[in-house]
């Protein structure tokens, strides 16, 4: 691609937040602490995980830098940054995922492959940018279109990222085009990040954002999109991101018997307490957040402070000072709730925490009942133990 060089090495990385956890170097995948992310409702850039399947890379001359739009149409097309930014802003709300989110807790249980992340492999950003429903009608293909004349059903982004799973070749994946051109899914194509443009680590100079699906979905560093009849036949829609029933191993898996993940379900996780906290007896705030896939809001969560006997409802926000009502036109339905509960701990006990979203879904009580070889879409209840001291504390 002109006005882009990807590099070979790890010698461009750019700089980054001293506080994030990172839970690998090369490439680059890394957290923040769980108390950041309920600082504000919108992640600061700089503390949203990172997530990279190799080099970060480099585009040096934005001028020259486009995307194709090609495939089962009949007028494929180059649009350069201007054609983009031509087109009507919007600016969406919308929480980020990485399907192995709370991955390390799975792996307690029985080891699983992948990077080992904490609960913190979550964001909420405001991205802006055009929506992918209006660059589409660029080349020819009309709103809440499912399939075009020549066959298209699905729209596959490929990055310029490189990835040793691909052999060498483009991270690549795809969403049904009936989704991408349904303006109300909020697709985008993302030119910024909470009001300042994208920086290399979150896609510069153009990502996608698919709301309400695992961030694996939500390609960065954008390189063409293609039209396909088929799903995107990259390794990530293919050979990873699927859900296997806890009986499946690397023996026996057969990884063309389950559709790749979209949609992730409901979560949460608490974010004022450690794994293990230590504090004298009294009162304590317990506050995470919470998130469902797929635009459902979050009618509840439930915190219990010994082990799941008994229930509290803790209170739920977005914006401080707005009431949270879930499903409402004026809530953000992309994004996550925080939420918080004040509670008593007289003596050493397991406080946990379970959502529910809109459609009634809950949050599984045990992460054995949907444990998987790869480790993901861990949304069992978060549980978190607190140790109540007496004495010279």
């Amino acid at each position: 691609m002109p006005g882009v060089k990807g590099p070979s090495d790890y010698l461009q990385e750019p700089p980054r937040h001293p506080s994030l956890q990172i839970n690998s170097k090369y490439p680059f995948n890394a957290e923040p602490p769980r108390s950041a992310l309920i600082s504000s409702y919108v992640t600061p850039v700089d503390l949203f995980y990172k997530r990279n399947h190799g080099p970060i890379p480099v585009v040096d001359d934005i001028e020259r830098y486009s995307v194709l739009i090609r495939g089962l149409i009949d007028n494929p097309r180059e649009l350069f940054m201007r054609d983009i930014k031509m087109l009507p802003k919007y600016n969406v709300t919308a929480t980020l995922q990485c399907a192995g989110n709370r991955r390390t807790a799975m792996s307690k249980v029985k080891t699983v492959k992948g990077v080992g992340w904490d609960v913190s492999a979550i964001g909420n950003g405001v991205w802006g940018g055009a929506k992918l429903a209006h660059v589409l009608e660029l080349v020819g293909i009309s709103k809440l279109t499912s399939t075009t004349k020549s066959g298209g059903k699905h729209v596959e982004f490929v990055s310029i990222d490189k990835c040793k799973e691909e052999n060498g070749g483009p991270y690549k994946a795809s969403i049904p085009l009936s989704q991408a051109t349904n303006p109300e899914a909020d697709v985008l194509v993302a030119y910024e990040m909470n009001g300042e443009p994208l920086n290399r680590d979150h896609g510069y100079p153009l990502r996608v954002v698919v709301p309400g699906v695992i961030g694996a979905r939500s390609v960065k560093w954008l390189d063409c999109i293609n039209i396909i009849a088929e799903e995107s036949q990259g390794f990530f829609m293919q050979k990873d991101y699927k859900m296997f029933p806890p009986s499946v191993n690397w023996d026996n898996i057969n990884w063309s018997t389950r559709r790749p993940q979209m949609d992730f379900p409901v979560q949460s996780a608490i974010c004022s307490l450690e794994d293990v906290t230590a504090m004298k007896p009294g009162k304590v705030k317990v506050s995470g957040y919470a998130a469902s896939g797929g635009g459902r809001g979050i009618d509840r969560v439930d915190v219990s402070v010994d082990g799941g006997k008994t229930w509290v409802e803790a209170s739920r926000y977005q914006k401080p000072g707005v009431q949270y009502i879930s499903d409402d036109m004026n809530s953000d339905k992309w994004a996550w709730v925080l939420f918080d509960v004040t509670v008593d701990a007289p003596q050493s006990t397991e406080i946990v925490v379970k959502a529910v979203d809109s459609a009634a879904n809950v949050q599984p009580e045990n992460v054995q009942e949907i444990w998987n070889l790869r480790g993901i879409l861990n949304t069992s209840w978060h549980r978190v133990q607190v140790r109540v001291g007496h004495s010279n504390m």
